[in-house]
């Protein structure tokens, strides 16, 4: 049998869809890997050494591959990291998709966010149907590189029949994020570094739902679409509150509009590090804070089998396994 490539598979839902790959059985697996991976030792798995990036060891990774799963990205809120995120993410992408049609794999599943979609500077709930952000995201790196990749894989899709699903996840929270790339502003919060509650709001789901949704696009997304996985839509107020709650630390007693924030956060940088506390919150993720990032998935439940749990065993689990880690 032909194998399945994953790409970014080292990463916090490649992790958890490896996982469930290798617990359905339903093939070999071939993994693109940049370096030594936590995956090497598992003797079931073809390791191809490799790079997004680089053409040539993408397309012998696909060589001979049934399907594709292209998770791999860079997470980065720097403005110096543009190019850089362009290059992952766009680049990434086409060489992966031409790779895809040159040697007939049948299935694509394409990994994006849905902040490419769901975010505005009110609390609508976006569908698929919104379109791409672009005037909100245009600024910000990560999504705007993630739209320029979504739109060539759909061009490809329209005019060489690339057999593609893109699949847009909301913030993905729960166990497993080692590199806190996700979950890297709720240790933030626990660090004493969130002062204030920010006036916007997110869609979150867990990882391990994301997971078995982006699994099912393999037999039941529809070629050319996408797919918005989001769980709770909540107020930062509430996110912070609740995982406050679970966490047994003390929330913030104040909202603070984001024009103050950013002016007062050249302050706090400057003064907290005496004081021996931390403060890296960057000028992007606190203007990103005073948006809306709500979704309705509801297009994912009816083709994909979308079920996201309650979004408190998440909160639960994701505390849970940041403190087992010694992270907070």
């Amino acid at each position: 049998m032909k194998p399945i490539l994953v790409t970014g598979a080292t990463g916090f839902l490649g992790k958890h869809l490896v996982r469930q790959l290798r617990e359905r059985q339903i093939g070999p697996l071939r993994l693109l890997c940049r370096g030594e991976s936590i995956h090497d030792s598992q003797t079931d798995l073809e390791i191809v050494r490799g790079d997004v990036t680089d053409e040539a060891s993408v397309d012998a990774a696909v060589r001979g591959a049934r399907a594709v799963f292209h998770l791999a990205g860079l997470v980065s809120r720097d403005p110096r990291d543009r190019d850089k995120l362009f290059d992952v993410h766009v680049n990434g992408t086409r060489h992966v998709c031409e790779a895809a049609l040159r040697h007939g794999v049948e299935r694509l599943v394409i990994v994006s966010s849905s902040g490419t979609i769901a975010v505005s500077g009110k609390p609508i709930v976006h569908t698929e149907a919104s379109g791409f952000a672009r005037a909100v995201t245009r600024n910000w790196g990560y999504y705007a590189s993630k739209i320029a990749a979504e739109e060539l894989a759909l061009d490809l899709c329209r005019g060489r029949s690339l057999p593609a699903v893109i699949l847009n996840p909301a913030l993905l929270l729960g166990p497993g994020d080692d590199r806190c790339s996700s979950t890297g502003d709720l240790v933030h919060l626990f660090e004493g570094q969130i002062l204030t509650y920010p006036t916007g709001g997110m869609s979150f789901v867990d990882a391990r739902d994301a997971a078995a949704a982006t699994l099912a696009a393999l037999d039941r997304g529809r070629t050319g679409e996408c797919y918005l996985l989001g769980g709770a839509n909540w107020t930062f107020k509430r996110i912070i509150q609740e995982t406050c709650r679970i966490g047994g630390i003390k929330p913030p007693m104040l909202t603070s509009p984001t024009p103050l924030a950013r002016l007062s956060a050249p302050l706090l940088r400057a003064v907290l590090p005496a004081v021996g506390r931390k403060f890296t919150l960057d000028d992007e993720t606190i203007q990103m804070s005073g948006h809306f990032w709500y979704c309705d998935s509801a297009k994912a439940a009816r083709e994909l089998g979308f079920q996201p749990r309650d979004p408190l065993e998440t909160l639960r689990d994701t505390v849970a396994d940041l403190r087992m880690r010694g992270v907070i």
